[in-house]
């Protein structure tokens, strides 16, 4: 027996097992949870212009969405996820909500633009600003400033004489975004917002401006409500399901392939931990058809090891050795192995490019599930099962599932 490689087998797998067992406890109480497993609503909008006959553009969209996430985080609300969706609908899932009547009453008002004086008098308001007249520039320092448009001039001009070297508050809600002072005296309808602004908050505060001289309002087309007590029900009993199912692939393995099931089973319980690993670290959000995207994952991993495993037999009854039949059975599975993983990510790739919502949550964690189980059943695989032969503890083919009656004579 090769000691070195024993002792380096050990301790790989000592390493990974003990990462397993110090993280996953973190990993599992920190994985977001959505809707369907932890309760809230998910609600489908669909953005009109407040003025007839007004074009719904895509940033006066973003900005409403925007506008939305803002609001639901202001009511105390954990982590909203709020989507655009074509060019006029937005999509807004949030779990674990108990106000439900009140909060969706919050987030479908139009978003109002106000711009007050110093104490708080409404001075003027989005609709009076040329929709889409809101522009970024840059002055002779290349600082960026707002330009802008009103529709009444001569309002414009009384605003400016009452508020003169006194700050105008720009207002979104109640939430204030800036408060440019009033320099001089503005006759024409035009005029120049400065600051110590980044370009990213002078192109913010431009899309807000534009999306106040043309606010949209917010129709529910489509809603879903979840109970805290049917989500909790649905999470345990996909818990039970998925942990039942493991148990039961796992003896499989360990029957089938003796030796190298072990192997496997070892290889399918690090890729469940590395893949909420990868989600923790996304900061994604686990659902049912996520879960069913993660189960699917790992049937593909147990497909892969199958695969690789049948391909070893097969070498070894035709009377190769144990390491010939591991290099030749691994080179053969691997095409094929790579070509099933392939055609399902590109299946997935489809599914997140025209699906919305849930189906792109699908897509997503199964394309992520793929690779994963590329690295650790594949190839995390192979590594464990090349040292464990080269360390000459299994030499024997009923060590791998292959009767001496099986083995044909070169």
């Amino acid at each position: 027996m090769d000691i070195k490689r024993i002792i380096a087998l050990i301790v790989i797998v000592a390493v990974v097992f003990t990462g397993i067992g110090l993280t996953s406890p973190a990993l599992l109480s920190n994985i977001k949870l959505g809707l369907d497993l932890k309760g809230g609503f998910e609600i489908l909008y669909v953005a009109e212009p407040l003025e007839p006959g007004q074009p719904i553009t895509k940033e006066a969209l973003l900005e409403t969405a925007r506008s939305v996430e803002n609001r639901a985080n202001a009511a105390g609300v954990s982590e909203p996820e709020v989507t655009t969706e074509g060019s006029d609908r937005i999509r807004v899932r949030i779990a674990g909500v108990h106000n439900e009547t009140e909060l969706r009453n919050i987030l479908k008002k139009p978003a109002e633009l106000t711009f007050r004086g110093p104490d708080g008098t409404k001075e003027m308001v989005g609709s009076d600003f040329v929709p889409g007249g809101a522009e970024v520039g840059f002055n002779e320092t290349n600082q960026p400033i707002i330009h802008i448009k009103v529709k009444d001039a001569e309002k414009f001009k009384r605003v400016t004489e009452k508020l003169l070297k006194q700050p105008l508050a720009i207002y979104l809600d109640e939430t204030e975004l800036s408060a440019p002072e009033v320099q001089q005296v503005l006759t024409d309808g035009q005029a120049t917002i400065s600051g110590s602004y980044t370009y990213d908050e002078a192109v913010k505060l431009r899309d807000t401006i534009n999306l106040g001289a043309l606010p949209l309002k917010l129709t529910e087309k489509y809603t879903q409500s979840v109970g805290a007590s049917l989500g909790q029900l649905s999470l345990d009993q996909t818990v039970r399901a998925s942990i039942i199912a493991s148990i039961l692939i796992l003896l499989f393995m360990l029957v089938m392939y003796r030796l190298p099931g072990v192997v496997a089973s070892i290889s399918i319980i690090t890729y469940v931990w590395v893949l909420l690993g990868v989600m923790y670290l996304m900061n994604a959000t686990l659902t049912l058809p996520g879960i069913a995207a993660f189960v699917l994952g790992v049937g593909m991993a147990v497909d892969a090891n199958i695969i690789t495993y049948e391909r070893i037999k097969d070498e070894l009854r035709s009377g190769k050795s144990v390491l010939s039949s591991l290099r030749a059975g691994s080179r053969n599975s691997f095409r094929t192995i790579i070509d099933a993983n392939l055609t399902t990510i590109l299946a997935g790739l489809v599914l997140f490019y025209l699906g919305t919502g849930a189906i792109q949550g699908f897509a997503l964690t199964l394309i992520f599930s793929i690779l994963v189980s590329i690295l650790t059943n594949v190839l995390f695989s192979r590594w464990l099962l090349v040292l464990l032969i080269r360390s000459n503890i299994a030499k024997k083919p009923a060590y791998f599932g292959v009767k001496e009656s099986e083995i044909n004579a070169l």
